[in-house]
Order: structure tokens, then C-alpha cells, then sequence
């Protein structure tokens, strides 16, 4: 795909993501702020979870987007590299991460739909649930949107496009990271928040709140195949009560009425549903399982406090795990309890939150390990490329970069083999090369804490590492 092509898709990607965090330069005020423990369940409704996964790869949550012959005549309407069952009409001629639907202009429209982010491909194959950790977010919206716009004709599609591009203008340095795989959700859903009357979700070209800071904090995407664990939502597990709210908050950048977000909510509950049905990928290669069997007996020793069991007893805590207890890079936290008061307010105050409740944590969830062999880079910041080095933390790069912009499997290590660097961008000329860089020494980008596994030796942590196979 050229370099035109992907900034296209991009943009169409960008207004697919979600995420709840606050941001700097606020004072907190009375926002409801979660202790660590475990988390409570709240309900959640009941869906059809065939229907939901119709719904999601069919229907649009993001209900603006680029007029179709626009798109086809800028990109060349490429078909799909992957197949994905259950696709109709013209979805089954987009690419996985696209939508096509029909706005009530007339004009049909294409845009983007959640597996931008939360698909991705393993072993030749796409995998829904599976977080895309290889997405780029480096490149300015803007002009891709503008580069679009010159293939638009017609009065009602430049009407069309013009309101999606508006949107994508107000967000657009929200949108933006320096880095392949750091994911911007937070910001976005929170600048699209600053724009919108919380009781009647009416868009304001002129923001009511203080927008965030536009120091973009980088979020690794978790796999959905753990939904049916979970009691809340996010890494630090402010997404209490109905997970529906917070999954829907992609509608922001074009629902602009109260009306039009319950539509997509009583859709959205079967999308949660087929969510919660999701199972994580068996491992594809060979696995020595007696080495495995003592993995788990250390596993069960040493981790399920906090992770859970799994097998024929399994349970999952919910565990909000303090700061100074877990270690980890301690910025998407801070920056959500200190500075709650205008974003987790907006949240609870709107159509989104009516049976939900945000109460972000001093601290960071710690997550089912359902697939967590697919799931590299980790930690919430995606800093740490392999569990080999989570499970050591003197082997943690400082600077490193994936070997390639296609996924390949390290089976020693379990991660997408990585370049370890000496530096950090610096020795790297242009721009193309430093946005592969992941520099740790920056701020919310750190590698440091989960050093749990330093107390291992040698033989535990590969009898750990084949066990963490199974799951």
C-alpha cells in the first residue's frame, strides 16, 4: 500500500478508537475515585451475540465518514486482503477495517468500524479480537482528509464530507503519536468529549471544557477475547457499571443527539454480547508439556493472586493493583485520578454513562492471561516487546524497534522479533525511520515495574514461559 493510501486509511481509523482517561491541567473535584482491591461486577445486558457480530462487522458506530465514489476514486477501491465472514453488499468489497453505509443525505459513505484497532492478523489469518499493535498514527489527518476531498462532487457529498472532515480537523492533534503502535484512544475520545454538550451531545465547534493536553500518552490495545472476565472497563478499571456506554464511545465524533445514541446503544449490546463469547487463539506451535506442568505449578504458586487461575478451577480476581505495588509506568494513571473532574464527569453526566459510573484508580488491572502469547508488546503502554523480558527485567530494552512491519513470531522469546538499540533516534535520518523507535526513558512510555519474575531463576522463567503457551 503506498504512503497515500495508508494516510487515507488512517484517517478512517482514527475515528474508530476508544478510550477513557483525563488529562493535565484541571483541579480535581468531588468524581467518585476507586481504591485498589478487587473490582465489584456490575450487570450487564443481555444480547444476541450473532446479531452483534453481524452488527459489528456491517453496521456503523462512527456515523460520518468519506462519500464511497470519493474513496474508490482516491484508493482504487483495493479489495479486502482478508476474508471475513458474514460481510454484505459493499463491506464485503472494503478492507476489514472499513464500513460502508448509506447516511440520510442518500450519500453512501465509507468509514471506519472497530477492527481497525481490535483485529489483527496471526499466522496468515485475522484474528477479531486481537489488538493491532503495528497501526500508524504518526501522520497528520489533515491532509489525507483534504487529499480525499479533491475526489468529492456533488452538493450533498460535499456536505458530507465536509462534516466528517470538520471532525476529524478538531481532533486531529489528539490523533497523532510519534511512534508505530502507541495508540492515541484516549486523547481522541477525550477531545470529542470537550466538544459536546454532555445532556444533549450537540456538537460546539468551540470546546465547553478545557481540552486535554495534546502530549499524547501511548496505549496498548487489549485483546476482547477477556470482555466476559471483565467487571470494568481500561487499564486502571474506571469503567464501572455497563460496559456498553464506554464501548460506544466511538459514536461521539458524529452522533450529535441523544436520539441517535440510543439507536447505536440498543444495537450495541448484542456487539458486547458476541464480545463476551470471544475465546483466545490456541497456541499454533509445539509445546513441551512437562516443562509446561511445572510452569503452572509455579504460576499457581506465585501468580493467580492477582491473574487468576485457569483450567478446571478457573476464577479471575478483577484486581486493581496499586501504583507502588505494581511499578509500572505511572502517567495514563496519575493523569486520570488527578484531573477527573471535567472528562469523568462529562461521562457520567451524559446519555454514555446513565448506567455506568467512571471511578479512576490510583493503579493498573491486572489482566486476564487468556492468549497473552499473542498479545505482545506489554505492559498498558506497550513498552516491553516480549514476555521473555517482562519476565526479566534487566533484558528490557531501553530502545528497540519490531525487525519488520509484519508481524513474526519469536517462539523463544514470545513476542514480535524486535531490534535491540544502542540509541534511540538519534543515528536514524528521517522521520519514517525514528516513528519504529520506542524510547522508554520517555514519559509515559516507561518499562519499569511487573518485576515479580526478577525472584525467579533461569529454569523457572522458561518452565513459566511454557506454561503461559497453554493459556
Amino acid at each position: 500500500m503506498g504512503s497515500r493510501r495508508r494516510r487515507i486509511v488512517c484517517s478512517l481509523s482514527l475515528i474508530s478508537i476508544t478510550g477513557l482517561v483525563a488529562c493535565d491541567g484541571a483541579q480535581p473535584v468531588d468524581v467518585t475515585k476507586a481504591e485498589p482491591g478487587p473490582i465489584p461486577a456490575s450487570p450487564q445486558r443481555s444480547g444476541d451475540a450473532q446479531a452483534g457480530y453481524d452488527a459489528l462487522v456491517n453496521r456503523a458506530v462512527v456515523t460520518c465518514g468519506l462519500p464511497y465514489d470519493a474513496y474508490a476514486a482516491s484508493r482504487g477501491a483495493p479489495a479486502p486482503e482478508y476474508a471475513l465472514a458474514g460481510r454484505r453488499g459493499r463491506n464485503a468489497e472494503l478492507p476489514y477495517a472499513l464500513t460502508a453505509f448509506t447516511a440520510e443525505s442518500g450519500v453512501e459513505l465509507v468509514t471506519s468500524n472497530c477492527l481497525g484497532c481490535h483485529a489483527a492478523p496471526l499466522n496468515g489469518e485475522l484474528v477479531i479480537g486481537l489488538g493491532n499493535e503495528f497501526l500508524d498514527f504518526t501522520a497528520d489527518p489533515v491532509m489525507a482528509v483534504e487529499g480525499a476531498g479533491a475526489y468529492v462532487e456533488g452538493e450533498a457529498e460535499v456536505a458530507e464530507w465536509q462534516r466528517w472532515a470538520d471532525r476529524l480537523g478538531a481532533i486531529a492533534p489528539w490523533s497523532m503519536t510519534d511512534t508505530i503502535g502507541a495508540n492515541p484512544a484516549q486523547a481522541i475520545t477525550l477531545a470529542l468529549m470537550a466538544h459536546r454538550d454532555p445532556d444533549t451531545l450537540a456538537w460546539s465547534d468551540e470546546p465547553h471544557v478545557p481540552l486535554p493536553s495534546t502530549e499524547v500518552l501511548p496505549a496498548s490495545v487489549p485483546p476482547w477475547w477477556n470482555v466476559g472476565k471483565k467487571h470494568a472497563m481500561f487499564y486502571n478499571g474506571e469503567g464501572r457499571g455497563d460496559h456498553v456506554g464506554y464501548m460506544m464511545l466511538a459514536s461521539t465524533t458524529c452522533t450529535d443527539s441523544v436520539a441517535e445514541a440510543r439507536e447505536i446503544d440498543a444495537w450495541f449490546q448484542d456487539v458486547r454480547a458476541y464480545l463476551a463469547t470471544l475465546e483466545a487463539p490456541a497456541y499454533p506451535y509445539p509445546v513441551d508439556t512437562e516443562l509446561a506442568a511445572q510452569g503452572e505449578r509455579l504460576f499457581k504458586a506465585e501468580c493467580t493472586e492477582c491473574h487468576g487461575r485457569y483450567g478446571e478451577h478457573e476464577r479471575y480476581p478483577n484486581e486493581l493493583v496499586a501504583l507502588d505495588e505494581v511499578g509500572t509506568d505511572p502517567a495514563m494513571a496519575e493523569a486520570a485520578y488527578q484531573h477527573a473532574d471535567r472528562f469523568a464527569r462529562w461521562f457520567n453526566a451524559s446519555f454514555y454513562g446513565r448506567n455506568a459510573d467512571a471511578q479512576p484508580g490510583l493503579g493498573y488491572v491486572a489482566p486476564p492471561l487468556d492468549g497473552i502469547w499473542a498479545t505482545a508488546p506489554y505492559l498498558h503502554n506497550g513498552s516491553v516487546p516480549s514476555l521473555a523480558a517482562l519476565l526479566e527485567s534487566s533484558e528490557r530494552p531501553r530502545y528497540w524497534r519490531f525487525e519488520s512491519a509484519h508481524p513474526d513470531y519469536d517462539q523463544d522469546a514470545l513476542g514480535w522479533r524486535y531490534q535491540r538499540l544502542e540509541q534511540g533516534r538519534e543515528p536514524f535520518a528521517s522521520l519514517e525511520e525514528q516513528k519504529w523507535v520506542y524510547d522508554t526513558t520517555r514519559r509515559g512510555y516507561g518499562n519499569q515495574g511487573h518485576d515479580f519474575g526478577d525472584l525467579l531463576d533461569d529454569d523457572e522463567r522458561r518452565a513459566l514461559l511454557e506454561y503461559l503457551k497453554t493459556l
